[in-house]
């Protein structure tokens, strides 16, 4: 039996079920507060602090190549996750509920981290390199997808609730007690889908990785060749990104008085739950095709400036301020069969922007990811792997914690041309890195 039989079953939920506490924690987070009345500021530096789990990782990791079986972990993991998420919709409605909920939010973050590395060693171990080539598409946008589900489905919902009540405290409290239910529903399909290919004795390359110690594994990853400049690149490419994610939803929620483009949260739900999700899943399945067909190294450079590019439809937003020109309603049935009448306001300058940025990621990061991949392979792949989505996540967390005071200063026209110049570095850096061009290609048997 091959290890890697029916990976359709297991592939996409399990990278949803990394995606959507991710979402949650750094990205609905933002929405949440927002709403809830705490300053641009405040989002800025609080929600980026729920980066360092992913910093940090690394040093936790190897326990997870060393100790129990990866399946074990990312199922132990996403069950704590959905206890916390429960926690948190119950914090909501106390007069403390910043400190509370951003305290239960860390612990899920911890839980989060954990999931993903046990999660991407578990990919890499049941995988051959071919096939990782050829999923990685699917990979990358069933986790996207699951980002794009939080920050659309689900903040649909709280959107909905907040119609509902006329308070928004309790529609996020409800919104957060059922995303700890689906994250419950979805650990418990992962524990049926994903085959527990660590308990079997193969003599195959897909055999569990040997046990290394800990200091060798973080000795062997600083030993990789151009490992300085491996990590420059991997701390600066995604320094405009991280600074847009944070004030993305604070721009698109604010007044028009204030540079805003005052949506409200259901048409914040919709744009990036509909047509972003479609832009999304093409994007990500054409960037992991092309480069299971061509290589690496034919895609790196047009990826990147897929990804960052569509910056631009956010500058020329904030500049021009369009105004929408059709407010639509439409119904549609809750779980008591009553009918519920949704509003929202169509812009198609914000839905282009939107369509353009989703379909620019999902092309554009497969190139990062399968980058990613190359510099942890060798032994101990799943730490190495860890270390550099570590280092990944520093480079968020940093300008990320900046993002808000930049945007006061600067107001949000200028605010995104920088963002626009802050993707330089990456892709100046990009240039020298050496990769066998044709790493990932899919070998034609």
């Amino acid at each position: 039996m091959e290890n890697d039989s029916k990976p359709w079953y297991w592939i996409p939920i399990l990278n949803f079920a990394s995606g959507l506490p991710y979402a949650i924690i750094l990205s609905v987070s933002v929405i949440m507060y927002k709403n809830l009345g705490i300053s641009n500021e405040d989002i800025g530096i609080y929600t980026s602090l729920l980066y360092l789990p992913w910093v940090i990782k690394p040093l936790w990791s190897p326990f997870i190549d060393i100790y129990a079986t990866k399946r074990k972990w990312f199922l132990t993991m996403q069950l704590l996750i959905s206890i916390a998420f429960l926690i948190v919709g119950l914090t909501i409605p106390m007069s403390n509920f910043f400190v509370l909920s951003l305290a239960i939010f860390w612990v899920a973050a911890f839980a989060s981290a954990s999931n993903d590395v046990a999660s991407d060693g578990f990919y890499m171990l049941a995988l051959s390199k071919e096939k990782q080539a050829f999923f990685l598409g699917i990979r990358s946008t069933f986790y996207r997808l699951a980002m794009l589900t939080g920050n659309g489905l689900i903040v649909v919902i709280a959107g909905y609730l907040e119609q509902k009540y006329g308070d928004k405290t309790k529609a996020w409290s409800y919104t957060m007690v059922i995303v700890g239910f689906i994250m419950a529903i979805i650990t418990i399909y992962n524990y049926f889908s994903t085959p527990k290919i660590e308990t079997k004795t193969t003599e195959n390359e897909f055999q569990s990785t040997p046990k290394v110690s800990f200091g060798k594994v973080f000795s062997t990853f600083f030993q990789k060749k151009q490992i300085g400049l491996v990590l420059a690149f991997i701390l600066l490419f995604r320094l405009g990104e991280s600074q847009l994610l944070k004030m993305l939803t604070p721009f698109l929620i604010d007044e028009k008085s204030v540079g805003g483009m005052g949506l409200t949260t259901q048409d914040i739900g919709i744009a990036y739950g509909t047509f972003g999700v479609i832009a999304l899943v093409i994007g990500g399945l054409l960037g992991g095709i092309a480069i299971s067909k061509n290589g690496l190294g034919k895609w790196m450079l047009p990826m990147i400036l897929t990804m960052h590019l569509p910056i631009i439809g956010f500058i020329l937003l904030s500049h021009f301020h369009p105004e929408t020109i059709l407010n639509l309603n439409f119904w549609f049935i809750d779980f008591k069969l009553n009918p519920i009448l949704i509003d929202f306001n169509f812009n198609p300058s914000i839905y282009a922007a939107v369509i353009i940025e989703q379909f620019g990621y999902g092309f554009g990061f497969a190139a990062f990811t399968m980058f990613l991949i190359y510099v942890a392979e060798g032994e101990s792949k799943t730490s190495h792997y860890s270390i550099a989505t570590g280092f990944m996540a520093l480079g968020m967390m940093l300008p990320g914690m900046l993002s808000g005071y930049i945007q006061e200063y600067l107001g949000y026209g200028n605010f995104f041309i920088w963002v626009l110049c802050a993707t330089i570095p990456g892709l100046i850096l990009s240039r020298f890195l050496i990769f066998p061009s044709d790493y990932g290609k899919k070998i034609i048997k």
